[in-house]
């Protein structure tokens, strides 16, 4: 052994491990062999493994199966990796072996390596506690990283991103009530459409997000079913029986998250459908969050030359150039968070129908596309609604002239003179500049009393009232 390295055996032969590292010689194999892009597993992927870990070391001293002594030190290493104090030994890419072995293998020498310590031994020496025949014991990289998968989503989803929705829908919500009694033009083709009031746009957008929380809560079920237990190929070779069921409980008790050993092994190591029906809930809400980030800025643009019918908070200046431009800059923020994870789940789409018979081969990528989605999208719905949404305030001004303004208006005649005889006073009233109203009130089709109750734009918006279709 030099100064700054150690000399470690595994199958393949010796290999130089830094000397100071808690990994041994597999994953400083797969160190040089990935160089690729630097980007490692996330930390809610390791603090996943290490729960596992701790799961597996638990259930098979309750079976017997492994020394007790030994299990305990595998715990406090677990532990420690869970807790996050090991993650400079994580050192892998995620652009490595389609099985995620290599990355099963770095958490089983760290575990290894640091229980060693615990016990007084050497690091490297494998002795008294192995990678494999301990803390890998009654797994498989095959079933390990898939589970990982489910654990880190699931915890990822009921711990950060279904928080983050249920603030924005409550602002949204907020907004709905504040906004109720303003009533706006609607659009339809970006063209001019029938009155709506502003707090009903609002409401749709907070009903979109709600429907988008509701479909994270159906996930539970996918996610929670582990294919622990089933080793190499779904099988279970060179396990204990109870081992799956053990470990399940214990996990669940860890994570404080219900899970159940899977009902068919086959299909969760051979297939990653869960991982993809996942990935496309959340491309849902990034759809959600396009449309209502989108409206946003088209409802606030200008301030002078746009739509304009809502102002939203000054962040920063929005430009190096133009003095006093302010931008909705949070708003496109929102947007590029979106593209980014239809992006994401374009590459969970490809990875999931990778592989061949019983096993995926592009699950590390997968694991890093679903949580980098899941915490980008909880982090940008946050602050859009701290930063932006809250602080919205609607110009009822420039509302109330729109809808004077909207040819639109005529709808509500048509019931009254007929489409054709609307349809001509719109034509009329677009040619000449001047509104509906004054146009209709020229050609004496109503009484001004009747007209003013027709062109009521409030009333336009009630149930009931409202046209129902175009």
């Amino acid at each position: 052994m030099s100064g700054e390295f150690r000399i470690e055996k595994d199958s393949m032969g010796d290999m130089r491990v830094p000397a100071a590292a808690l990994y041994g010689a597999q994953t400083q194999r797969a160190v040089e062999n990935f160089r690729i892009s630097g980007i490692r597993f996330p930390r809610e992927f390791i603090r996943a493994l290490g729960e596992i870990k701790l799961a597996a070391a638990r259930a098979n001293c309750d079976l017997g199966v492994l020394d007790r002594k030994v299990g305990a030190a595998i715990e406090r290493a677990a532990q420690e990796v869970i807790d996050g104090q090991l993650d400079d030994h994580f050192v892998l890419d995620i652009f490595q072996t389609g099985s995620g072995t290599s990355t099963n293998m770095n958490v089983n020498e760290v575990i290894s390596n640091r229980a060693i310590q615990l016990l007084g031994g050497a690091v490297g020496s494998k002795n008294p506690v192995h990678p494999n025949d301990h803390v890998n014991m009654c797994q498989s990289s095959n079933d390990v990283i898939p589970a990982a998968m489910h654990v880190s989503a699931l915890e990822s989803i009921e711990g950060s991103l279904i928080p983050s929705l249920e603030r924005l829908q409550s602002v949204l919500a907020g907004k709905e009530k504040e906004f109720d009694r303003i009533v706006k033009i609607g659009r339809t083709h970006l063209q001019d459409a029938t009155p709506v009031r502003l707090g009903q746009e609002f409401g749709g957008y907070a009903r979109q997000i709600e429907l988008g929380i509701s479909r994270l809560r159906k996930l539970r079920d996918t996610l929670s079913e582990l294919p622990l237990g089933g080793t190499a190929v779904g099988t279970g070779i060179n396990t204990h029986p109870d081992f799956a069921r053990q470990a399940v409980t214990h996990l669940s008790k860890i994570a404080g998250l219900e899970f159940r050993e899977t009902a068919n092994h086959f299909e969760a190591q051979g297939a990653k459908d869960a991982i993809v029906e996942t990935s496309g809930v959340l491309k849902t809400i990034a759809v959600s969050l396009t449309k209502i980030a989108n409206d946003v800025r088209w409802l606030a643009s200008g301030p002078r030359c746009g739509i304009g019918e809502i102002r939203l908070p000054e962040t920063q200046p929005g430009s190096s150039i133009m003095p006093g431009k302010v931008n909705p800059v949070i708003a496109e923020s929102v947007l590029m968070v979106a593209a980014h994870v239809i992006g994401n789940d374009a590459a969970i789409t490809i990875a999931g129908q990778s592989g061949n018979f019983e096993l995926n081969v592009m699950m590390p990528v997968m694991a890093h596309n679903l949580l980098e989605s899941i915490r980008l999208l909880a982090a940008s719905s946050n602050n859009f609604a701290d930063r932006c949404v809250s602080g919205m305030q609607a110009d009822e001004a420039r509302c109330d002239e729109m809808i004077e303004k909207s040819l639109a208006m005529c709808t509500a005649l048509a019931p009254e003179i007929g489409y054709d005889a609307a349809a001509a006073i719109a034509k009329e009233s677009y040619r000449t500049g001047r509104t509906v109203r004054e146009v209709a009130l020229e050609k004496k089709v109503l009484s001004q009393d009747r007209l003013n109750e027709i062109l009521d734009a409030m009333r336009m918006t009630m149930p009931g009232i409202a046209g129902k279709g175009e």
